[in-house]
């Protein structure tokens, strides 16, 4: 059964429906998730959420935590048991786990699975068939493999960062470029492949995504502007990095942002005419020598707005043309509530599933639960009995 959740921002059901039989295209997947921050939880919860039977493998600690779950949406859709894997009898729990699992995900330094006794060596010769998949910054090997990093890190060495943020400084993207999308995201591809060539060949095998190579894979659009001559080194200067006039942010009267992204010779036409610049030579569009003292009549035009009033004339539009939404205002946008982009979960608006399917829809199967939660249920499935089970907590190996 899926389709737990939710209710819809505007009160009614979401795509979501509770008590709806729904199969997301992971169905019969098991992922086994080493319990961890950021990128590899990231990963599990979208395979979480197109199907995929993820169980996480939590610290015993975890489970006394006194933070509240429900604003971890990175646990939605799994379950969980909490061991304490420095206890022989919870290692091999856990390994008889593995054995049944399709994918083991972790996202620990390099070394870490190894010296658990969980490294893949030992993985692979239980579990033949089973996809290993390690989300580090550096990646399991290099120079800088062994060091302690963020996502600032790895999308500095990526050449990344140095491309992103004023002619003064560069400003971090959040971490969305390394752990998301350099990183999540790289991983989540880098496992469902492997799932498939594992299906064919009978063969598991180690993926190795490392933040460094996924944050200048997403890069390579430039890498090749650059190749070209299409793209300065520099900041500030190009037509997708602030440099252009038609392809940036502008304050409103009110204090508030739009985004505009009139890139090609129609859209600019259009942005030029609503915004009654009846002087200007569309010739000279790409010309850089015009963006500065463009982008200074612009702004002062937007300046004579609101943000609302600013909507009504361009919103919907050629001009490419949007407003710059906080995460407040975001999900209560006509576009985004009528595709239901975001959902309550507990009270918790978050991302709805994505992408959409047209026969196996995605959905997020439960709620975010506490660590621990499942560890009874999931021993039994796979073949611990009662007494196992008593001798684990006899030793304070689960909860």
């Amino acid at each position: 059964m899926r389709g737990w959740v939710s209710e819809s921002l505007q009160g009614g059901t979401s795509h979501f429906l509770r008590g709806i039989v729904m199969s997301g295209p992971l169905q019969g997947i098991r992922i086994v998730e080493m319990s961890g921050l950021g990128p590899a939880p990231f990963a599990c919860m979208m395979l979480a959420d197109l199907g995929a039977e993820v169980i996480c493998v939590d610290r015993l600690a975890a489970a006394d935590s006194p933070e509240p779950v429900a604003a971890d949406i990175f646990r939605r859709g799994k379950r969980t048991i909490a061991v304490d894997l420095k206890q022989p009898s919870a290692l091999q729990a856990v390994l008889r786990l593995i054995e049944s699992a399709d994918v083991l995900i972790e996202g620990f330094r390099p070394g870490v699975m190894e010296r658990l006794g969980l490294g893949p060596e030992v993985c692979l010769a239980r579990n033949a068939k089973l996809v290993y998949g390690r989300m580090t910054g550096w990646g399991q090997t290099g120079p800088l493999a062994a060091a302690a990093g963020h996502d600032i890190n790895y999308i500095a060495l990526s050449g990344a960062l140095h491309a992103i943020g004023t002619v003064e400084q560069p400003i971090a993207p959040l971490n969305l470029v390394g752990d998301f999308g350099g990183g999540g995201m790289l991983l989540a591809v880098g496992v469902l492949s492997a799932v498939l060539n594992a299906r064919s060949s009978g063969k598991g095998q180690v993926v190795d995504a490392a933040m460094t190579d996924g944050s200048a894979l997403l890069m390579s659009m430039m890498y090749g502007w650059k190749a070209g001559g299409h793209w300065i080194d520099r900041r500030g200067v190009n037509m997708l990095d602030g440099g252009a006039h038609f392809y940036g942010t502008y304050q409103c009267s009110d204090g508030e942002w739009v985004a505009i992204g009139s890139i090609e010779p129609q859209f600019y036409s259009l942005l030029v005419a609503k915004a009654g610049l009846t002087d200007v030579d569309l010739s000279t569009q790409r010309d850089s020598a015009t963006w500065a003292p463009m982008h200074a009549r612009l702004a002062e035009v937007f300046a004579r707005r609101t943000r609302a009033e600013w909507c009504t004339l361009m919103e919907g539009t050629d001009v490419c043309f949007s407003p710059v939404l906080s995460m407040t205002e975001a999900p209560r946008h006509p576009h985004n509530a009528a595709r239901q982009t975001f959902v309550e979960v507990q009270g918790v608006t978050q991302p709805a599933p994505a992408p959409r399917f047209s026969a196996t829809p995605a959905a997020i199967d439960s709620p975010p639960a506490r660590a621990g939660t499942h560890t009874i249920e999931v021993l039994r499935s796979v073949g611990l009995d009662d007494d196992a089970i008593a001798a684990l907590r006899s030793a304070r190996a689960i909860t």
